[in-house]
């Protein structure tokens, strides 16, 4: 009977546990400023700053930068990454709001005339608890 009840109190341990997802940021040309790794769960809300699941800004690392992002519970999401080279925590863009930093998204590539889609950029998690995102 104590076996039983000691597996029941713990099953809202392990039920409901929460994973790290570790994303490696390739293409990082110099070691100026940070990543900015953006986690999204819904199309309405993908690449609006103040609509993002999570927000990560790590240090970056000349050739690939890795970053966690802990606690993250089972779900369908997309990643948007830039290199904020002058560390304003914002993504430069020229007159016509094309990028001057690099950027890369999870599984979406950037198109002739903008991003791509939440639904081209979204994986589930956790079966992809590592994930590498090439900048450009």
């Amino acid at each position: 009977m104590v076996k039983w009840v000691f597996r029941l109190l713990l099953l809202p341990i392990f039920g409901f546990a929460q994973n790290t997802l570790t994303i490696s940021v390739e293409g990082v040309k110099s070691a100026d400023g940070n990543i900015s790794i953006g986690l999204y769960t819904d199309s309405e809300g993908f690449l609006k700053p103040d609509q993002l699941y999570k927000g990560v800004f790590q240090k970056a690392t000349k050739g690939t930068t890795i970053a966690h992002i802990e606690d993250l519970p089972k779900g369908t999401y997309a990643i948007a990454v830039f290199h904020d080279e002058n560390a304003n925590q914002e993504l430069d863009t020229n007159f016509f709001g094309i990028p001057k930093e690099a950027l890369g998204f999870s599984k979406g590539k950037l198109k002739t005339f903008g991003p791509p889609s939440f639904e081209e950029c979204t994986f589930e998690f956790p079966l992809e608890q590592k994930l590498t995102i090439k900048i450009k």
